[in-house]
Parts: structure tokens; sequence; C-alpha cells
């Protein structure tokens, strides 16, 4: 009973963190394990993470997934507000999402997919894994408090799921064999600026570098992005280059020996599970 108890989990997950524009170095990790023929049975998403891995679960391919935003800018994602909740609206990013996603809930995603949000008056990480609110569960996972204003979802405010639970890897770890996560988060450096835009990121950056520890022992295998913390959050103008740093970041850590012994295992639980094989 064990063993087929087992055999009913899924067998690859796919845990990616948050960190603005710096999440198209999840696009270029996922292009790697790809390759090695470790595609997932299960995503979860926190921010920049759940726009990467909801575009990813609805059949796009990573260089697809890219190509969408280049020759884009940040002010096309946004809508000016009075800022009584937030500078802007994301409706510039509802309206992408209603554009480009064919699925129109979590059901009719190619791969099972979680994003991870934050429920502002009760102050707790809520997930979203079904349902027809696909497009504002995503946005929602996306706005970063201040910057942008909450989302409604069945009158509850849900903003950033990067507050509490930025590497969503908890989400879904007792639901696979085998977990791979990817963070795009690491401390900024400190620089000698004295802007609202620079305080602003480098305080959200430092509560999402603190709240992945935990997460960050759950994961198989873990490839961190690291380089790229000198992109601004919204900069939608080094695509390739932190494309680029998400697959070397991925190559570099699947030569490791226990990376290695992970990849064998994932394969193997592949070919066990008879209803997904090879």
């Amino acid at each position: 009973m064990i063993f087929f108890k087992f055999l009913d989990k899924k067998n690859i997950g796919y845990a990616l963190g948050g960190g603005g524009a710096r999440g198209f170095a999840h696009l270029g990790a996922i292009k790697a394990l790809e390759e090695r023929n470790l595609k997932p049975d299960m995503i979860a998403g926190t921010s920049a993470g759940a726009l990467a891995g909801v575009l990813y679960a609805d059949g796009f391919s990573p260089d697809e997934i890219c190509d969408m935003f280049k020759n884009t800018k940040f002010k096309q994602f946004i809508e000016l507000t009075f800022p009584t909740s937030g500078l802007f609206r994301p409706t510039g990013l509802q309206s992408f999402l209603k554009k480009n996603l064919r699925a129109k809930t979590f059901e009719q995603l190619q791969i099972p997919f979680t994003a991870v949000t934050t429920d502002w008056e009760r102050a707790v990480t809520v997930n979203f894994p079904e349902g027809d609110n696909l497009i504002d569960a995503v946005v929602a996972s996306c706005c970063v408090p201040i910057i942008f204003s909450p989302v409604t979802i069945d009158n509850a405010y849900y903003v950033d799921g990067g507050i509490f639970k930025n590497l969503p890897a908890s989400t879904i770890h007792d639901k696979c064999n085998i977990l791979f996560g990817v963070n795009v988060t690491m401390v900024m450096p400190n620089e000698d600026k004295h802007n609202l835009k620079y305080y602003a990121e480098r305080t959200f950056n430092m509560m999402a570098v603190s709240n992945t520890l935990t997460d960050k022992k759950l994961c198989d295998v873990l490839i961190e992005v690291e380089g790229i913390e000198r992109y601004w959050m919204f900069d939608l103008s080094n695509i390739d280059s932190i494309f680029e740093a998400g697959y070397n970041s991925a190559i570099a850590k699947l030569k490791e020996r226990k990376a290695t012994s992970t990849v064998i295992r994932a394969k193997r639980f592949k070919l066990l599970n008879f209803k997904n094989p090879l």
C-alpha cells in the first residue's frame, strides 16, 4: 500500500520564486531542465515565478515566453492610480494574460499549477490551485505592496505571495517525489542611492531573502541564480542576459554530484509511474 501511495505522488515539481524581472532566469533554468528530460508534473509559483509558471503550464516554451515580453516596457503593464493602496493598478498585466493565456481556468492548464498569494487583511499565505480565478490569482501574486494596488478575489484583498513565501517549496513538497527549486532573489548590493524606488525594492528584497530559508531546505535540487542582483525589479531591457544566467546556473547545479543523483532518481520515478511514462 505504501508503494502505491508513493506512486500516486506527482513525480517532479518546480517551485519558482519571486524576483520581478529577474524571473526571466526561471525560464533559462526551465529550458536546461527540459533538455535533460526533467519536465514538471506540478508547478508552484510566487510573483515572477507565478507569471513564468502559469505561461509554461499553459504550454508555451521558455523561449516563446521570453519573446512575449521583448520590446515591451514596464509602463505597458500598469495604470497610474490615486495613491491610496498603491501607486499603480496592474491592469496592463491583467490584459496581457487575458490576451496570451489559452487556459481560462486552473483546470485547463496542461500542467497542474498553484499561484501563491498573500491575504492582505488576514496576513496569511493563500494558495490558488484551482478554479476560474486563474488570471486574478496570478496578478495578485505579482502585486508588490505600495507599488501595486491589491487584487480583489471573492471580496478579499490579495497581494504578492513573496511577503511570506517567496520560494514556494512547501506548497507542493508533500505532493511530489522530486522538487526542483529556482531562487532568483539574492541580497541586493548596498548602493549609495537615496530614492524611494531603491529603498522600497531593497526592503522587499531583504524580506524575501529571509523568508526563503526554510523552503530552500525542502528542495531536492536548489538552483540559485547569482549575478542578477544588479537588475532592477521591473527591468525589461535585459531579458536575454537574465535568461542566460538562469540557464547557466541550472547547468552548473545539475553537474553537482548530489544533483546528478537526484536526476537519476527523478527519471527512475518516471519509469515506475506507469500512468505517466517517459
